[in-house]
């Protein structure tokens, strides 16, 4: 990956943006894509970077920029925040995590407590913990001093730096799924630097997805693209007690993972198995017999239905705050992606 798309990319990972609250990793990307897109926003906080304007067919690159996060329930007597979570978490992962909460005045940065295990009863210990029984201390020492620094309802992520690993691997937060936002844009990128394109491309980094595809779905509805391809993480099965039966065999290093679903454009699907294998660019496949749970479903059912593919990139250890990806399958993403809409000429059909 080239130096100054991997410091964006870290830019993007380290820069809050819990669902519903996307505006400051939005601008990251907004800035990023403005060097070579036209830029512009929505009245749902998604962001558009525009490609050839005008010409056909229009495809909708899509990945959500939202990530899992805490918001603030209750300010009891002491101080202490009671919260829920924004997305899905497994609450084991939280205790004991330092959390930067966004508020009006700036970050609050806090920590997440609960009872210590010496002071636990025998059947305590036994139990796994859960979100209702934590809370976050801000060092506050009563509820009107919490108060003056925090509201109900104010959001916050994990507080955890990017850390580089060997082999090109990186553990962060945030992975799910700023690599998707990060990958459309590499992606037009890529395809900024060809002469001859025919198609209009628009990547898209959505919001809500974590919360219900929400974003996705009004930017479909709203551009009425031809086809779209979205962007997210999947489960990498290289770690213990992942079924490769039940989830299919994706290594991290193994390249781009393409989906093959019942909800899925068999066209787009086979278009971008083409591409891969005409580039030399190493691939899995992926099944699923219903929906993907990622932002194409919101897509290809907007209007009259949209061609949709799907494009994942193996992560371990996926809502956790320490998501590991391989940064070659990420970029390989991107080039998959590129090299495929770069095959679409004007005439290109996608109804079946």
């Amino acid at each position: 990956m080239r130096d100054a798309s991997y410091e964006f990319f870290k830019k993007l990972l380290s820069t809050p943006g819990p669902s519903g609250n996307e505006a400051a990793a939005a601008a990251v990307w907004r800035e990023e894509a403005g060097k070579f897109a036209e830029v512009r926003g929505d009245r749902m906080g998604n962001s558009f970077a525009t490609l050839n304007a005008g010409g056909g067919p229009k495809i909708m690159l899509a990945g959500h920029i939202d990530e899992i996060g805490v918001m603030v329930t209750h300010i009891d007597e002491q101080g202490l925040l009671r919260f829920t979570g924004v997305g899905g978490w497994d609450p084991q992962v939280l205790v004991g995590q330092r959390i930067r909460l966004q508020t009006t005045s700036g970050e609050v940065v806090g920590v997440i407590g609960k009872k210590a295990i010496h002071v636990m009863e025998p059947d305590e210990r036994k139990k796994v913990s859960e979100v209702k029984s934590l809370w976050i201390d801000i060092g506050a020492k009563d509820a009107d001093e919490a108060k003056g620094m925090v509201r109900v309802g104010d959001v916050g992520v994990l507080d955890q730096d990017l850390v580089e690993l060997p082999n090109g691997r990186i553990a962060s937060r945030s992975v799910d799924n700023r690599m998707g936002a990060f990958v459309v844009l590499e992606a037009l990128r890529l395809l900024s630097e060809e002469e001859n394109l025919n198609a209009e491309i628009v990547a898209v980094a959505c919001v809500q997805e974590e919360i219900g595809l929400y974003g996705a779905r009004g930017a479909a509805f709203g551009l009425d693209p031809d086809a779209a391809i979205a962007v997210d993480v999947t489960h990498a099965t290289d770690t213990p007690g992942v079924s490769k039966n039940e989830n299919g065999d994706h290594a991290l290093g193994s390249g781009p993972v393409i989906k093959r679903a019942t909800n899925l454009s068999p066209i787009v699907c086979e278009g971008i198995i083409d591409a891969a294998e005409a580039a030399n660019i190493p691939y899995t496949l992926e099944a699923d017999s219903r929906s993907t749970g990622t932002d194409a479903d919101a897509i290809q059912f907007s209007r009259t239905g949209i061609a949709t593919g799907l494009v994942s990139c193996p992560n371990r250890y996926m809502h956790s705050p320490n998501e590991v990806v391989d940064l070659e399958d990420v970029e390989n993403c991107a080039k998959l992606i590129a090299t495929y809409i770069k095959t679409l000429e004007a005439s290109t059909d996608f109804v079946r």
